[in-house]
């Protein structure tokens, strides 16, 4: 099938799938996880809020935006990271979007979101805008995560809207396309060396039909330290287990957690130490 023609398929298919936003307002700031939606041009995507309980209105949070892997969706990346629980604990509020039938547009990959050439970045644009603007983010205090392509969108948009971030976590996620970000970004990876997808070692191939090899992770890592201007990653991780290593004290820190013989997953122990190296990291500049 031609790209175009399937492209057409893909779009005929979202429009039913997708549903009606809520009304303006709803359930913004209610404790626990409920349904919204946000347009986007002609048709409305969806993403999951989770506000922990006992929360201060009206004070903005800080917020976790988590995005799925690739041909999953947002309530498998709540259930599969255990954020809610974790946010729970450190005071964040997490968001969880969708991705086009399950994928994101990560530069390289991914399927569905690449062949139609879905705007992600202005997508997640809109969905921490709209947060801020509701009162339930602090724009300064803005953190992305992402597992395998969602790992990937994580990083295209800390490429892209560095400004926006004040770091971002991946887990099994590869950097797919290139990257110039405007100011230094946090980054915390978490990969196994085990992993069938994202090779640790690198090579394969980014997507079906796209013949560009993986990066290595220690070498992506290396990337971001030296677009950050950082030393080598040689020390142990606060609160982190024995494969954690980062770039030291300081703002801004690049850290790698390699979990040998580990495959393409999710670590137990992931969630909270990305919470942890979260509030660590300074706010950003009021806007």
């Amino acid at each position: 099938m031609k790209i175009a023609a399937r492209a057409a398929m893909i779009v005929a298919i979202l429009a039913t799938l997708i549903a009606h936003p809520l009304p303006a307002g709803a359930f913004e700031d209610a404790p626990g996880t409920s349904k919204h939606t946000i347009p986007m041009g002609d048709w409305n995507r969806p993403y999951l809020l989770h506000v922990p309980p006992g929360r201060e209105a009206p004070a903005p949070l800080p917020l976790i935006v988590a995005l799925h892997g690739g041909l999953n969706d947002s309530e498998y990346v709540r259930r599969q990271s255990g954020l809610d629980e974790v946010a729970d604990r450190h005071g964040y509020a997490v968001a969880y979007p969708d991705g086009l039938l399950g994928t994101w547009n990560a530069g390289a990959c991914c399927w569905f979101a690449r062949w139609t050439g879905v705007d992600d970045v202005a997508f997640l644009d809109k969905l921490i805008d709209t947060l801020v603007r509701q009162g339930v983010a602090d724009p300064r205090r803005v953190f992305v995560t992402g597992f395998s392509n969602g790992g990937g969108m994580a990083y295209r948009y800390a490429c892209e809207r560095s400004e926006k971030v004040a770091g971002i976590a991946v887990v099994s996620g590869a950097l797919a396309i290139g990257c110039t970000p405007k100011k230094p970004v946090s980054v915390l990876a978490f990969h196994g060396t085990w992993d069938p997808s994202v090779p640790y070692t690198g090579g394969g191939n980014m997507d079906a039909d796209v013949h560009f090899p993986f990066i290595p992770v220690q070498l992506l890592m290396e990337y971001w330290r030296w677009i950050d201007k950082l030393p080598a990653l040689s020390w142990p991780v606060p609160d982190g287990p024995d494969d954690c290593v980062g770039t030291g004290p300081g703002p801004v820190v690049v850290a790698l957690c390699t979990r040998q013989r580990g495959g393409h997953e999710w670590p137990d122990y992931a969630s909270e130490l990305m919470a942890r190296f979260f509030a660590d990291r300074p706010s950003l500049p009021k806007p």
